[in-house]
């Protein structure tokens, strides 16, 4: 297995390369917006053939995840897995008929993806901060591909690891607040990742985070209070 950061700084978004070299299977993760395209196009080329990607993978469908959906199923011969919820949404985003026969949705529950010799696992991780969101996880790099949860908004050192979230914390704080639904998913959400053996954690922001800050992060999104829980009567009030 191999992974590849693929950051655009225009977009301050991070797009991550899977593929099995044995198999030469390949797969995206939340490949961006039509600003990435191009040049996350030639940057997939020093790795593989891209023609023949086999997955474009969308934790959400936010269009800094997948607004350049159009343009991958032009230039490629991947098929497009996304949220079952999101499937009536997608499709916005490129031709009529263009998604046919070539979608493939993961329902609430999550679900495996085999990718040549790797079993992605698609884990639940609704309302953090989409309804309808999954995170990636590879068992054989053990990574959890995190999405928006992790963000923490860096513009420097991104290609090194976080290895204490005392660094990175008040890049995370405001955005996390604001973004995550509840402390209940978000408790929700640390219970089931610590089942996992996580080596490293990337978000589709900023810097990924390995070490103790990987347990750091749980913990410190486990106790969390955000979204809902900081509501008041105050935030609802006529204009």
């Amino acid at each position: 297995m191999q992974l590849r950061q693929l950051h655009d700084p225009r977009s301050s978004t991070c797009s991550y390369l899977v593929w099995d070299e044995a198999t030469r299977d390949a797969a995206i993760i939340d490949p961006g917006g039509e600003l990435t395209y191009s040049r996350l196009f030639m940057a997939l080329s020093k790795y593989l053939n891209v023609t023949g990607l086999d997955y474009v993978i969308a934790s959400h469908q936010d269009p800094d995840i997948v607004a350049s959906i159009n343009k991958w199923l032009v230039g490629t011969d991947c098929k497009v897995v996304v949220p079952a919820l999101w499937e009536r949404f997608i499709p916005h985003f490129t031709r009529p008929g263009k998604l046919q026969h070539r979608m493939i949705t993961i329902p609430d529950e999550g679900m495996r993806l085999a990718l040549g010799n790797i079993q992605l696992m698609a884990l639940p991780a609704h309302f953090l901060h989409a309804e309808g969101n999954f995170q990636f996880y590879d068992p054989v790099s053990k990574i959890l591909f995190s999405g928006d949860l992790g963000a923490n908004l860096a513009h420097s050192e991104l290609d090194t690891p976080v290895t204490r979230i005392s660094d990175v914390i008040e890049t995370m704080r405001p955005f996390h607040r604001r973004y995550m639904n509840s402390n209940k998913a978000c408790r929700y959400w640390a219970n089931m990742v610590r089942e996992l053996d996580i080596k490293m954690i990337v978000p589709q922001h900023g810097r990924c985070f390995s070490g103790r800050a990987v347990t750091e992060l749980i913990d410190w999104i486990s106790t969390l209070e955000c979204g809902l829980d900081l509501m008041t009567q105050d935030n609802y009030r006529l204009p």
